[in-house]
């Protein structure tokens, strides 16, 4: 295997293991529902569950056997095709290696929760006033920095190629 991709499947990995140990650590010492103020008015560490999707989009959902079923099915697709795009990591640009990387460990954290356990625990809450973000996790948090990831490459890369005479 080689050393680059062997490095994004061990940062996968590593984010997998990171969200885990998070997730354990909230449910083994807050209460569903707890709340602990961390920055009084801006960030708190809750302990709730997302039996949806991000943003708790279909967590009500009366049907929520299939809903999670469904979610968990389009969720090992994920996994599986950003783990054989990482499989070709030689040829992958920098930036988008780390953003695949991050992508394949918070998927695969957010799947092992949804399969293991019907859900997945949310602990981060960030709030101003009575505007709350939605609670999200470590995988949630790696999903999003990769994805943010991409986004710089691509637009990095059409700037070069508009550059190029």
């Amino acid at each position: 295997m080689s050393d680059i991709r062997l490095k994004s499947y061990a940062t996968a990995a590593a984010v997998f293991i990171l969200d885990r140990f998070t997730k354990r650590l909230i449910e083994n010492n807050l209460s569903f529902m707890d709340t602990y103020r961390v920055v009084p008015g801006f960030f708190d560490i809750v302990h709730s569950q997302n039996r949806g999707i991000a943003f708790g989009l279909f967590n009500n959902d009366g049907n929520s056997n299939w809903s999670t079923g469904l979610v968990a099915l389009f969720s090992v697709a994920a996994v599986l095709v950003i783990a054989a795009l990482l499989w070709n990591a030689a040829r992958i640009e920098r930036l988008s290696l780390a953003g695949l990387s991050l992508i394949l460990g918070g998927a695969a954290g957010n799947l092992f929760d949804r399969i293991a356990f019907g859900r997945v625990t949310d602990f981060l809450e960030f709030y101003v006033g009575n505007y709350h973000w939605p609670t999200f996790n470590v995988a949630d948090s790696a999903i999003v920095v990769g994805c943010g990831l991409l986004l710089v490459e691509q637009v990095r890369s059409k700037r070069q190629a508009a550059n190029v005479p």
